[in-house]
């Protein structure tokens, strides 16, 4: 049965990136669905994207771990998205782009800048797509017992395969199948899992007797749960997959539509996952990593047919995140790097292949960084927070900072993305644990972009006009 529903999903997602391909005439379609897409599947796709293995096994993994005072960091979700909806998108999406870094370009006149921008948004894609293979590599183990390293690869070439074929259009409704199995995963799974308990007020008592500091802040520094909390919400704001997604949709009545959607999805889903985890505790409460327990739980607490569906859920999550990286690095190398420093003057047909390997070549680099060892045994959860902490430093203050200051130059977009990761790495390898490394990271960004624009020129107004003059 386990063989049989994954194969018919995997089928129809196959179905979906040899459609795509059919449908896609141009580089518009290849990589922002045209620009066309209503609140629905906008949404969906958004919603889809957010919800990753950070979700599904990377929170279940640290409440396990540490109790339910991370879960306070879901209020700074909604917030991050109300504010992507009313402040950011009005003056972000006045011109079409079909990339971030194109953006920064035209934004701040220097094609250097967008340079920088896509080899910030390489390195940061390939950090958190090693958290997603890590956890395909898991749920591999746990459903068909295999090696989590045969796992990853396998889970890498079937992501590989549809995202390659259908670009944005693949994506976006493999996206919203795959919100569709998330939904139904966690619906299902909980009240199941509460009935083994006799209810939630038992399920309270038996976590509470295991983990005495459970329901208490001792679990974590206040500071790192607080500064955890700035990186969800300044890198939900800032990160390309999600700003892209601006650009595929039709207009801005249609982007606040699909932005409340994605609030009540994703902050339904969350809920169900916080409550599911501490199941997780009282069912498992020896495991080895709280990454397993959710795999764990799909597999030994809930009948085969549901316990199978929890586990398409779990790959949903991580596939419908990485498509969409894989697709923003495609376009870094392919738009912002190679046509645009490279060869100006190539050819849409060469630049989709220059895109269609570089996807290749960034999906299979995490899978061989995590092979040789990098980043393992690191909980997936963490992961996901560097990739935020990157986007924050990097992109906030040169995103936020463009559309509400026009005094800000190319110079000072530059220092602030440089400065930023600089920073943001350098906390990580040497800098205080309590403290994530996103705080000194943004702080610097945001001290580079006032203090180097305002010791430069200013910019001209045929880059700043589009941004700030109403039309």
């Amino acid at each position: 049965m386990q063989l049989l529903i994954f194969g018919l999903y995997f089928a129809v997602v196959f179905f979906i990136g040899w459609y795509s391909l059919k449908t896609t005439r141009d580089d518009r379609d290849y990589w922002i669905a045209g620009g066309k897409l209503g609140w629905l599947l906008g949404g969906s796709t958004m919603a889809a994207t957010h919800t990753s293995a950070g979700t599904f096994i990377g929170t279940i993994g640290v409440i396990y771990s540490v109790g339910w005072s991370f879960t306070w960091l879901i209020f700074s979700i909604p917030l991050a998205y109300w504010f992507m909806a009313a402040v950011l998108a009005p003056r972000f999406t006045r011109v079409k782009q079909l990339t971030l870094p194109a953006f920064i370009e035209s934004r701040y006149y220097s094609k250097a800048a967008r340079g920088i921008a896509a080899v910030i948004v390489l390195i940061a894609t390939v950090v958190y797509i090693q958290a997603q293979i890590v956890a395909g590599g898991l749920v591999a183990n746990i459903v068909f017992g295999l090696p989590t390293a045969q796992g990853m690869v396998i889970f890498t070439v079937i992501l590989l395969a549809y995202t390659v074929v259908g670009g944005m259009i693949a994506v976006v409704y493999t996206d919203f199948v795959q919100m569709v199995i998330m939904v139904l995963g966690v619906v299902v799974t909980l009240p199941l899992a509460l009935r083994h308990l006799d209810g939630l007020g038992n399920l309270f008592s038996y976590v509470q007797a295991l983990q005495p500091f459970a329901f208490s802040w001792e679990g974590m520094p206040g500071t790192l749960l607080f500064t955890m909390g700035l990186a969800f919400f300044l890198g939900s704001i800032a990160t390309p997959e999600k700003l892209v997604r601006l650009y595929a949709m039709k207009d801005m009545p249609t982007i606040r539509r699909a932005i409340f959607f994605t609030i009540v999805i994703v902050t339904v889903i969350n809920m169900l996952v916080f409550v599911i985890a501490l199941t997780s505790r009282v069912f498992f409460p020896l495991l080895p990593t709280g990454d397993l327990a959710m795999p764990v739980v799909a597999k030994a607490v809930l009948p085969t047919f549901l316990g199978t569906l929890m586990l398409a859920a779990i790959t949903s999550a991580m596939m419908s995140t990485v498509d969409s990286l894989l697709l923003v690095a495609g376009s870094a190398l392919s738009e912002d790097l190679y046509h645009g420093l490279v060869d100006p003057t190539a050819s849409p047909k060469r630049r989709m292949w220059v895109a269609r390997i570089g996807i290749l070549v960034v999906g299979v680099l995490p899978l061989v960084l995590i092979l040789s060892g990098v980043g393992r045994g690191e909980l997936i959860q963490f992961i996901v927070v560097l990739f935020s902490a990157l986007m924050a430093a990097s992109f906030f203050m040169p995103v936020v900072g463009g559309l509400l200051w026009r005094r800000a130059t190319k110079e000072g977009a530059i220092a602030a993305m440089v400065g930023g990761v600089t920073m943001t790495m350098g906390w990580k390898l040497y800098g205080l644990e309590a403290i994530d490394p996103v705080l000194p990271g943004f702080l610097c960004s945001a001290l580079l972009l006032v203090t180097v624009s305002l010791l430069t020129p200013p910019p001209p107004s045929s880059a700043t006009a589009p941004y700030f003059e109403k039309r």
